[in-house]
């Protein structure tokens, strides 16, 4: 069997996003009412520049913070818990519950904060926004300017926080079955740090003064093994 085939729909799908405490939406509202769209997106009154100078209403996105149960405040309908939810089960939730005030709205949800932090033993550590709201781990490393010489493929760490508790799981990039892991798709906020070979720690704490007086001591004694033998 292909372990590849299927890998998109079974582990891609599995690990989508979902609406986490803190994360922060952009939500936006069409219809084809102008006067319900008012209602749920905020908009900025300004002349439209025609002779008349009429008013127009031009919608602007606007974030919505997920309080500590789950819940954004959205106008006319309230509190509405997203938690847990994918964006698509957000959509759905909401038009439901935008249907009574909205005919056939369209709802479109982004992540705001959808950002991966790459640290370690890897050439440009940062933090990263990720506007497509998909990534994995690989394509994050890529996004570091890969590992450096001293950086162990073999373990790699994840740090995820889900519901206020972090936890960190240790990947193997040499073996093939990283891909089915739930970790090879990275969720927003995740950290992956590069643990170091122990040699370049051994560099790392070692005193420079003392390092160029054996490397001093080194070439004289070099010096005069090459003088005894000639």
């Amino acid at each position: 069997m292909d372990p590849y085939r299927d890998y998109s729909v079974d582990v891609g799908m599995a690990n989508e996003p979902r609406i986490q405490v803190d994360d922060l939406l952009s939500i936006t509202v069409t219809s084809l009412n102008p006067e319900s769209n008012m209602l749920f997106n905020v908009g900025v009154l300004m002349p439209s520049g025609d002779r008349n100078n009429t008013i127009v209403n031009s919608p602007i996105n606007e974030n919505y913070l997920v309080d500590k149960d789950g819940n954004i405040n959205y106008p006319v309908v309230g509190l509405i818990n997203l938690k847990g939810l994918t964006k698509q089960e957000a959509i759905q939730k909401m038009n439901g519950l935008l249907n009574e005030y909205v005919k056939d709205p369209i709802i479109n949800i982004r992540f705001m904060n959808f950002k991966v932090t790459v640290i370690g033993e890897v050439q440009n550590p940062n933090s990263f926004v990720i506007p497509t709201e998909k990534i994995t781990i690989l394509e994050a490393l890529g996004l570091a300017g890969d590992m450096t010489a001293y950086g162990k493929r073999e373990n790699v760490m994840v740090i995820r926080e889900k519901d206020g508790v972090r936890t960190a799981t240790r990947l193997n990039l040499n073996e093939k079955n990283v891909l089915t892991s739930p970790y090879y798709y990275l969720q927003q906020n995740d950290i992956v740090y590069v643990e170091p070979y122990k040699t370049r720690s051994i560099q790392a704490d070692a005193n420079p003064t003392r390092f160029a007086l054996i490397t001093s001591l080194s070439s004289i004694a070099i010096i005069l093994f090459f003088n005894v033998i000639r």
